[in-house]
């Protein structure tokens, strides 16, 4: 490989509040069904703990009954226009261009990715849906009226870590698991863990960024700023040796998070330069 020849970097996030405040849900679905946010997740948990079910499938099926009792549709483009009602944290609409021009001046391709427990869906129809080469989330299976009736993909907090799997061997199909399980030896693999930036908030993200930093990449833990002692909380994650850096989610220009990732492009361009130096 020359030192012309741009390389890929995969910035990985999860979306609930990571890139946004909050649960995707809450700011358009949960009210149009005349719920409560409280009243909502109670109902899914509540239901998950008497069937000792998954909560990432219950919240799923309390959807559909929901949307099914008030009339709400169930169409892949009703969830897509709820999307469109999520708002984003500070400078997150901003930040793929800056970022992806600042990899470019390093000769790094900078790829992005969602691997998130919400609805893909609803993500789709978010204002920075078409920043991302790949949604991996929860989605439906959908009848031929278009109407959701079953979940397709349920991710919760274990099965996050496949999508990390075929993100570093470039497959890109939910359904193929024949060929993210063949082996291939790290160095020739598209993405290589050292390649991965993975930005998480919560429990849920916890074998992923553990997963990432482990292999030689790089996890950032955010919080919301405004939450009052969150920094102090997410603390322990540096503690356990979780994750490599804690965060405020803001992606505005010259935020913490901004300097981090930069810092860590620049580390990325680095190794990779003396890497071809050895090898000549």
């Amino acid at each position: 490989m020359s030192s012309n020849e741009k390389i890929s970097v995969a910035l990985i996030y999860d979306f609930d509040g990571t890139l946004a405040p909050g649960n995707m849900q809450e700011f358009d679905f949960i009210p149009a069904v005349g719920k409560s946010n409280k009243e909502f997740w109670h109902d899914a948990n509540s239901l998950a703990e008497q069937q000792d079910a998954d909560g990432i499938l219950t919240y799923m099926a309390k959807m559909v009954h929901e949307a099914r009792a008030t009339g709400l549709s169930l169409r892949r483009e009703a969830f897509q226009e709820s999307g469109r009602k999520v708002q984003l944290y500070n400078g997150v609409k901003s930040w793929f261009g800056r970022m992806n021009a600042y990899a470019a001046e390093k000769g790094i391709e900078l790829v992005h990715y969602i691997n998130s427990s919400g609805l893909k869906e609803i993500i789709e129809g978010t204002e920075i849906a078409h920043e991302f080469r790949k949604i991996y989330a929860c989605s439906f299976l959908y009848d031929i009226d278009g109407i959701a009736y079953w979940p397709a993909v349920a991710v919760n907090y274990t099965n996050k870590t496949q999508f990390i799997f075929k993100i570093n061997k470039g497959v890109e199909s939910v359904y193929d698991s024949k060929r993210v399980n063949t082996y291939i030896e790290e160095d020739k693999r598209p993405v290589p863990f050292k390649r991965m930036i993975y930005v998480g908030d919560g429990t849920t993200d916890i074998p992923c960024m553990r997963l990432v930093k482990n292999f030689g990449g790089h996890s950032i833990a955010v919080y919301n700023p405004e939450q009052k002692g969150a920094r102090k909380e997410m603390g322990s994650l540096i503690r356990d040796n979780r994750v490599n850096f804690v965060c405020p989610a803001d992606y505005s220009a010259g935020s913490e998070i901004d300097t981090v990732v930069k810092a860590i492009i620049d580390k990325i361009a680095t190794d990779h330069l003396l890497e071809l130096l050895e090898a000549q």
